[in-house]
């Protein structure tokens, strides 16, 4: 199972998504996504499963703050911010207590990451939207194979051409 993971797009639909997630089974969307246009225009490839981040206001945004899905027979747990200032916050560390998933999905900081903690696979795919604090833009790849939890980044462009 191959699933498309995306997370700060902050109202930015980069065109390269098309390529990128050509074939998904369902786009994970972990949060700042800054306009409803993009969860509408992502919907178009595949399937989308999306929370809300603090850019989102939130629950105001008609995206919940967490989810916890099963897919491909692992726990997935996707919430906008699990780590701020490079640390796990106390919100995150009880969510992950809570939901006790395979794999966590989540964005807020920009930046890239694939950690294990535990048994738990942690990813953050980077921010798919305008470029910021020096960091890359990137998406994610997450693929489902019966006993493997293969995540993978997807380096983006720094600058967006318009479709």
């Amino acid at each position: 199972m191959r699933i498309g993971v995306i997370a700060d797009t902050h109202g930015l639909f980069d065109p390269a998504l098309v390529r990128h997630f050509q074939g998904v089974e369902c786009i994970i969307h972990a949060g700042d996504i800054g306009d409803v246009w993009v969860i509408r225009r992502l919907e178009t490839l595949a399937p989308v499963i999306a929370v809300s981040g603090n850019v989102d206001e939130y629950e105001r945004s008609g995206f919940p703050r967490e989810r916890i899905i099963v897919m491909a027979g692992r726990c997935i747990a996707i919430r906008h911010v699990i780590f701020e200032g490079g640390r796990i916050t106390k919100e995150g560390q009880g969510f992950l207590e809570r939901a006790q998933p395979d794999i966590c999905i989540f964005g807020h900081t920009h930046q890239p990451k694939i950690e294990r903690r535990g048994s738990v696979v942690l990813f953050n795919p980077g921010s798919a939207g305008p470029r910021r604090f020096r960091l890359p833009r990137s998406l994610g790849m997450l693929v489902l194979c019966r006993k493997r939890t293969m995540p993978r980044h997807i380096r983006l462009q720094d600058r967006v051409t318009p479709e």
